[in-house]
């Protein structure tokens, strides 16, 4: 007792929490992070996550900017915004991504949300009921585990193969599924393998989701983000196939990560989403939820109708060259390999050899090692579901692009097997 009171407090933390949030990208680049030399003065390559932000290349569109400030000296965007977003930038999503659709979206089928992760966020605890799954794709994105475990929802991983460009394997997907199965997830353009799936590819998916009597969750935040042989084809477009919820964003076709303006879009012709309660359930999310920023919001219209495809095709043309030369490098480092060159998004997979490294013990070993000795970050492939792999991000400026991957060759040189 303690001044007369509880020798015992009635609280503590949530391990479940704790633990789902130790696996998340953002936690394992922080703990790589930690083990960096202080010493070492030379700059820090980031090539463990996808926000290019930072680099003056990779700089928004001044139309962004402007409409931000035009928003915000307004004065019109000063209020709470509605639950589900205010109607002008639902309107001017909706339009965005109607030039791809075979139908036009309503506002109405348009979320607003804080960043995609909150749309993610949302969908777990919306799907979540006693007994349901979810299948996700290894590798994949960790948020899918972590917001799954906290909410409760069983998790299933299918594989994607490497050998045939990292496609959804079909028949994995039949195999896990069961009666409780609720949804399947697809990230496309691809985190973290750089892949984007054909047309008829997607087909394929939505047919076997259809059979299944699931819903898609396609996650869509690298959408138009390609620069290979493939074009970007929305989910959406066999959206009366099968139910497809897209989540999407600002964040990385306009590389401002940091405005967290996500959305959530039901693709739905059918109504199956209404008349099973999911929209319902959707609104009851967002109504105990956060919100995105009402002068973001604001801005959107304006970001959407005015950036101009000059703005688009830099991005792809930078990805493009720095897609080449992380491929490249990559082919000069013989403990790593990448099975397929990226065609999309900001990233590439690759395999660690470790019978060519003599104390690296696995992938986590690598990072941390590579971290202290030469001042770079990259992501280990066990966060995202691939043990013995690692995730290199080169949506970078090139000459730092160089230089990381330049390091990464020495540090492999210096713990290299001696013949």
């Amino acid at each position: 007792m303690e001044n007369g009171g509880r020798r015992r407090w009635g609280f503590q933390g949530n391990e479940g929490l704790d633990m789902a949030a130790s696996v998340t990208i953002r936690g394992v680049v922080t703990k790589v992070m930690s083990n960096l030399n202080p010493e070492d003065h030379r700059p820090v390559i980031p090539l463990g996550h996808g926000d290019p932000s930072g680099f003056s290349c990779f700089r928004t569109t001044p139309v962004a900017e402007d409409a931000v400030s035009d928003a915000l000296r307004s004065r019109k965007f000063n209020s709470y915004a509605p639950t589900v977003g205010i109607l002008p930038a639902r309107r001017a999503i909706a339009d965005y991504l109607s030039h791809d659709l075979p139908y036009e979206l309503s506002p109405d089928d348009i979320f607003l949300t804080v960043g995609c992760s909150q749309a993610i966020e949302v969908l777990m605890k919306v799907l979540a009921h006693p007994g349901a799954n979810i299948l996700l794709p290894r590798p994949g994105y960790a948020f899918y585990e972590a917001h799954a475990a906290a909410n409760h929802l069983e998790f299933r991983h299918f594989d994607l193969i490497p050998e045939k460009g990292w496609e959804v394997d079909l028949e994995g997907i039949k195999a896990r599924a069961d009666e409780n199965t609720v949804a399947m997830v697809i990230i496309n353009p691809g985190n973290p393998c750089g892949n984007v799936f054909t047309h008829e590819h997607l087909q394929k998916v939505a047919e076997t989701a259809r059979m299944l009597g699931i819903l898609v969750i396609a996650d869509e935040v690298y959408g138009h983000l390609v620069f290979g042989s493939n074009p970007f084809v929305p989910m959406g477009v066999f959206g009366s196939i099968t139910p497809v919820i897209t989540l999407g964003s600002l964040s990385k076709r306009w590389i401002v990560p940091g405005w967290r303006l996500g959305w959530l879009v039901t693709n739905d012709p059918n109504g199956i989403l209404h008349k099973s309660g999911v929209v319902e359930s959707i609104v009851s999310s967002l109504n105990i939820s956060s919100h995105p920023a009402t002068f973001i919001q604001g801005a959107i219209p304006q970001i959407t109708e005015k950036t101009t495809d000059d703005f688009f095709s830099n991005i792809i043309s930078i990805l493009r060259e720095t897609s080449d030369i992380c491929f490249e490098r990559i082919e000069d480092i013989a403990c790593i390999t990448c099975p397929h060159k990226p065609e999309g998004s900001m990233f590439a997979m690759v395999k660690l050899d470790l019978s060519l490294l003599e104390d690296i013990e696995d992938d986590m070993n690598f990072c941390m090692k590579l971290a202290k000795e030469e001042s770079v970050i990259v992501l280990p492939g066990f966060a995202v579901g691939m043990r013995n792999w690692i995730r290199i991000t080169f949506a970078i400026d090139p000459p730092s692009l160089e230089d990381g991957l330049g390091r990464i060759k020495a540090f492999y040189k210096r713990h290299s097997k001696k013949q």
